[in-house]
């Protein structure tokens, strides 16, 4: 109980912390890398989305990842030529909150559906990332965090098939959920 108290106070005092990740300040590879593993809502989101698509199978374990690497890089090119893109931190959040909730539901939707959707995620994922990235450095900053995303998935990917669609997978789906809620409230 104590811990809990803690950790609330941690959070009510420091509620930029949640959002807070490293990657912004280092122009190169190992900046982009560590950009979406050092934030929260990326890395859940990331994670969520390989489990997605590992518990749903077949062309979605590679079409969705496939879509949201590819929409998060055409993202980033645009954060980082500064177009504006409001909302974008909401839709962030949004994205851990769906993709947990789709993996909790063992929801599957179809295709044309699923595919855009983790496109427009992707989008956001990346348009933080180029706003947030370096102005020199461009290249190396955007592979590094191509890369860590397509592990994150990976990750997903891996944890989902071990669990084979079962109660303790849907029930991760369910702690995204409420992670993502908890740092929506903390931002």
């Amino acid at each position: 109980m104590k811990r809990f108290f803690t950790l609330t106070a941690a959070a009510a005092v420091f509620p930029g912390l949640a959002l807070a990740h490293p990657g912004h300040e280092a122009g190169q590879f190992m900046g982009g890398l560590s950009h979406p593993i050092g934030g929260a809502d990326h890395l859940l989101a990331m994670v969520a989305l390989g489990l997605l698509a590992a518990q749903i199978g077949g062309r979605m374990l590679w079409a969705l990842p496939a879509a949201f690497v590819t929409a998060m890089i055409a993202g980033g090119l645009l954060g980082w030529a500064g177009l504006p893109f409001a909302g974008v931190e909401p839709m962030i959040l949004a994205s851990v909150v769906i993709l947990g909730a789709l993996v909790a539901m063992a929801m599957r939707l179809p295709m044309a559906v699923l595919v855009p959707g983790v496109a427009i995620f992707g989008f956001a994922h990346g348009w933080a990332h180029g706003a947030e990235g370096p102005v020199q450095g461009l290249i190396p900053y955007a592979v590094g965090f191509a890369t860590a995303t397509m592990a994150l998935h990976l990750l997903g990917i891996g944890i989902g098939r071990l669990l084979q669609r079962g109660a303790l997978l849907r029930g991760i789906g369910g702690g995204t959920v409420l992670a993502g809620l908890a740092l929506a409230v903390a931002g």
